[in-house]
């Protein structure tokens, strides 16, 4: 069969399940929840592949979704969504806890089960030479460190993001390569945005100590909030130090600022990120943090400690399989509805897996608002759930068809940033 056809098969085969793959992604929505207890959102998706006839794995880092087609003779391309959604209070589809899809992970499921869909039902899969992994993961969004860290404690994960311990385990070492697309904020027409870039960071849990006293008697205490302002104040102080090349970005947070108003406080709690456009930028910021934390502690006659915990890396994405993507994505929206080389500036696991195998998380169109904000929607569906399904399928198709020529020559160019095991150590910080 020419690859035309086969093409031609899955758009076929896609739209006529477009209001299928819509479905999805409005279901999806509804039942938003947020990382490592995707429960709902792990039996919606395992729903969809038992309806299609798709065998999988489950559970993977608690409430991953694991389901592969084609031949096992060939390179194996992932196709991943991420199950979470985020803390965003006052969002219309705000579900339990506070969790709502507003980064707009529903889309991300949706296409990736839209990709199932076409693959499957346009019967091409005997003319492509690979496999196709359709992979659900949980716990993207890097935040609810508190509730992550007893999930640790309990023995039932190591590592608080979802792709970070998916590699750890295992659940990576039979996939090849990786698409996944994201939603662009502020973006309602049909567009892709590729090629782009974004921050990688370390996330810190500070802790301040001082002596309780009495609020009306504070030179009987250590007060350990003003220690904790003056780090905040000494951080400021230190931004005109970096250059803007290095992206670094760093916001604190207070979780815990004392226990009743009328004692001085003597427990101060902050939780933060460093972000950096590189490890050495991390770098560079983290040791301003730190020595603000710790000058400020020793200006008010406080202690100081802190825990850093392994964030993200800041993503590589693969330039050849870009170059797929958008190749057809041009057949399908039109070159000029190509955005290339863009600055995210958030960070993402998908970072992580970018330095490990060749990677590319497009961002697409049909969206309003800002990302993590509650006016944050999906403006249009067929360009939010759809397109992207359509696009990553016929990509995948090229790369597979003709004894996996295309998906053969990225991976024979590729060269890994860090091994497995390199990765790993950087996680436990060795």
């Amino acid at each position: 069969m020419e690859l035309s056809l086969v093409k031609k098969k899955i758009a076929e085969a896609i739209e006529d399940n477009k209001e299928e793959i819509i479905k999805i992604g409005r279901e999806l929505l509804e039942i938003p929840e947020l990382g490592y207890f995707e429960e709902k959102t792990s039996s919606y998706v395992r729903g969809v592949f038992d309806r299609l006839g798709i065998s999988y794995e489950h559970p993977l880092a608690l409430t991953g979704v694991k389901a592969k087609v084609g031949k096992k003779t060939g390179p194996t391309i992932a196709i991943i969504g991420e199950l979470d959604a985020i803390k965003c209070v006052g969002h219309k589809f705000e579900g339990e806890g506070g969790a709502a899809h507003a980064c707009g992970h529903n889309a991300q499921l949706a296409a990736m089960l839209g990709v199932a869909i076409g693959l499957k039902k346009s019967g091409i899969l005997e003319e492509l030479s690979g496999q196709v992994v359709f992979f659900a993961v949980p716990s993207e969004e890097f935040c609810e460190l508190e509730a992550r860290g007893k999930l640790k404690i309990d023995g039932k994960i190591e590592y608080f993001g979802g792709k970070q311990q998916l590699i750890c385990d295992g659940a990576f070492d039979d996939v090849d390569m990786a698409i996944m697309v994201h939603a662009q904020p502020n973006e309602e027409k049909a567009k892709v945005f590729t090629r782009g870039y974004n921050l990688g960071f370390l996330a810190k849990n500070v802790s301040f100590y001082g002596k309780a006293s009495h609020g009306s008697k504070p030179h009987e205490g250590t007060n350990a909030l003003n220690a904790a302002a003056l780090a905040l104040l000494g951080v400021h102080a230190n931004r005109e130090t970096f250059e803007e090349k290095d992206r670094i970005r760093i916001h604190p947070i207070i979780t815990k600022g004392g226990d009743v108003v009328n004692s001085v406080p003597d427990e101060v709690l902050i939780e933060t990120y460093v972000r950096g456009a590189t490890l050495s930028a991390i770098k560079k910021g983290n040791d301003a943090f730190e020595r603000s934390c710790q000058g400020a502690a020793q200006m008010i006659g406080a202690k100081v400690s802190w825990e850093n915990i392994p964030g993200y890396l800041p993503i590589a994405e693969n330039e050849e399989l870009s170059k797929a993507f958008e190749k057809n994505a041009s057949e399908i929206i039109g070159e000029e509805n190509i955005v290339r080389g863009y600055e995210i500036t958030g960070s993402t696991d998908m970072g992580d897996l970018s330095n490990i195998m060749p990677v590319i998380q497009p961002s697409v169109g049909g969206f309003s608002g800002n990302l993590h904000s509650k006016e944050f929607k999906v403006a249009d569906e067929n360009a939010a759930y759809v397109i992207p399904a359509l696009i990553i399928a016929q990509t995948v198709a090229e790369l597979l068809y003709n004894d996996a020529k295309e998906a053969n020559k990225i991976l024979d160019s590729y060269k890994a940033l860090l091994t497995k095991d390199e990765y790993i150590n950087y996680l436990k910080g060795e």
